[in-house]
C-alpha cells in the first residue's frame, strides 16, 4: 500500500527554490522572489508565501537585505576548529540587522556559520548572552562624541549623544528591542554611554540620583523612539511599499475619514503645504524639547 504524504504547500514551493539555489541557477547575492511575488506566481496567501521565506532563512539559504529584498546567502565554511567568539557575535549582527531578533536563532546562526548548533554553546551561554554580546560590540563601535562639558556645554553634550544612539539604531533596528531600562543588559560599553551623560552633567549642581535618571530618561526616550523602527522596516519587507508609498496608497481612505469632519484640527494640519512627519522629525522635535525641560535644572 503507498503512503502518501500530504507535505505543505509552504514547505513545497520552499523546496523548489531551494532546488534552485542549490543547482546554481540562483547564485548567492541574487534577489529571490518576495512575498507578493510568491503570492502571485504560485497563487497562494500571503501569509503562505511568508512561510516559504521564513522556511528558506531558516535553512540559511536566503537572508532579507534592507533597500534591497531577499537575496540568497552563501554557507561560510568552519576553518581549523571553527569561528570564534568574534565571528560568531559578528555573524549574529548580520543576521539581526537583515532579519530582526526574531530571525536570529542559535540554529540559523549556526546554518550561517556552517557548523553545528551546539558548537555554538562553546562561545556563549545562550540567545540571551548572545544579544548582549552584539549589543555591547555595538555601542564599543560608537563611543561618546569628543565633546566635553566645559567647553561645549551639557546641551551640546548630551544632544551629540542622543543623536549618536539615534544614528545607532537606524543601522541596526533590533537594537531598541534588545535593550531595556526595567531589566538592563549589563553591556560595560552601553553602561558607559549613561556614565557619559552623567558626567556632563556632573558640574550643574544636580545629586546623582537626579544625573543618573536624566541621563536614562534621555537615553530612554531615544530608544522609545526607536522601537517603531524594526517594525518599519519588516513592513516595508513584507509589502515592498516605502512609508510614503504606503500613505500615498491610503489616501481615498484618509480623504474618507477627514470628510466626516469629526477631526478638524488634523485636517487643517494635514492638508498644509509644508507638512512633514517622520521618525527622524519626530525625533529632532522631542529630543529639543526634552533638553528646554532639562535646560531650568541646569541653567
Amino acid at each position: 500500500m503507498e503512503v502518501v504524504v500530504d507535505v505543505p504547500q509552504f514547505r513545497r514551493i520552499a523546496a523548489e527554490i531551494a532546488a534552485r539555489i542549490a543547482s546554481g541557477e540562483l547564485a548567492p547575492g541574487t534577489k529571490v522572489a518576495s512575498t507578493r511575488q510568491i503570492t502571485a506566481q504560485y497563487g497562494v496567501a500571503m501569509a503562505t508565501a511568508t512561510k516559504v521565506l521564513a522556511t528558506l532563512r531558516e535553512q540559511g539559504l536566503v537572508r532579507a537585505t534592507p533597500g534591497v529584498g531577499t537575496v540568497v546567502t552563501r554557507r561560510a565554511r568552519p576553518v581549523g576548529s571553527g569561528p570564534d567568539r568574534d565571528l560568531v557575535v559578528s555573524t549574529a549582527i548580520t543576521i539581526a540587522d537583515a532579519e530582526g531578533l526574531t530571525g536570529l536563532s542559535m540554529r540559523r546562526l549556526a546554518g550561517e556559520l556552517g557548523v553545528p548548533t551546539m558548537s555554538l554553546y562553546r562561545h556563549v551561554q545562550d540567545k540571551e548572552e548572545l544579544v548582549l554580546l552584539m549589543t555591547d560590540k555595538v555601542m564599543a563601535a560608537n563611543p561618546p562624541p569628543a565633546l566635553s562639558p566645559e567647553t561645549d556645554g551639557w546641551r551640546a553634550c548630551v544632544e551629540a549623544l542622543a543623536r549618536l544612539q539615534w544614528s545607532m539604531y537606524r543601522r541596526h533596528t533590533w537594537l531598541a528591542q534588545a535593550i531595556s531600562f526595567t531589566r538592563p543588559l549589563l553591556a560595560p560599553h552601553a553602561m558607559a554611554h549613561t556614565e557619559w551623560t552623567m558626567r556632563a552633567l556632573d558640574a550643574y549642581g544636580l545629586d546623582p540620583n537626579t544625573q543618573f535618571r536624566a541621563a536614562v530618561m534621555v537615553a530612554n526616550y531615544v530608544r522609545g523612539t526607536a522601537v517603531n523602527l524594526e517594525d518599519e522596516a519588516q513592513a516595508e519587507q513584507e509589502s515592498g511599499l516605502t512609508d510614503k508609498e504606503w500613505m500615498r496608497a491610503q489616501q481615498n481612505r484618509l480623504a474618507t475619514v477627514l470628510a466626516s469632519r469629526q477631526l478638524p484640527m488634523m485636517a487643517r494640519a494635514i492638508a498644509a503645504d509644508h507638512l512633514e512627519f517622520d521618525l527622524d522629525i519626530l525625533l529632532e522635535f522631542g529630543l529639543q524639547r526634552l533638553l528646554d525641560g532639562l535646560a531650568p535644572l541646569l541653567d
